[in-house]
């Protein structure tokens, strides 16, 4: 698969997974009415390292398969056109909240 296609796949996949968390964040108290004290943070910190590691994966497996079989360069140019792509897709996140706020 092409380099700048696998990148924007993940950057997608990125985006995506973003959304859904953005969306339990919105919903939070909707879903989640009368939450103790203690566990709230816990959560937050649960799902903030959940979502490092989800993110991580996401981004990094198949440049890591790709490395580890010594195809370095490409392994690099798909972090490097992933990157890209997650700045796009913030600009245009920027774009749509000045436009429809």
């Amino acid at each position: 698969m092409n380099t700048r296609k696998q990148g924007f796949l993940q950057a997608a996949g990125v985006v995506v997974y973003c959304s859904l968390v953005g969306l339990l964040f919105w919903k939070g108290n909707a879903i989640f009415p009368h939450l103790n004290p203690f566990l709230g943070p816990v959560m937050m910190l649960l799902l903030f390292s959940c979502s490092v590691l989800v993110s991580a994966l996401i981004v990094f497996y198949k440049p890591y398969k790709l490395f580890f079989s010594g195809k370095k360069t490409e392994a690099v140019n798909i972090v490097f056109s992933t990157a890209l792509w997650l700045f796009v897709f913030l600009i245009f996140s920027f774009a749509l909240m000045v436009v429809f706020r």
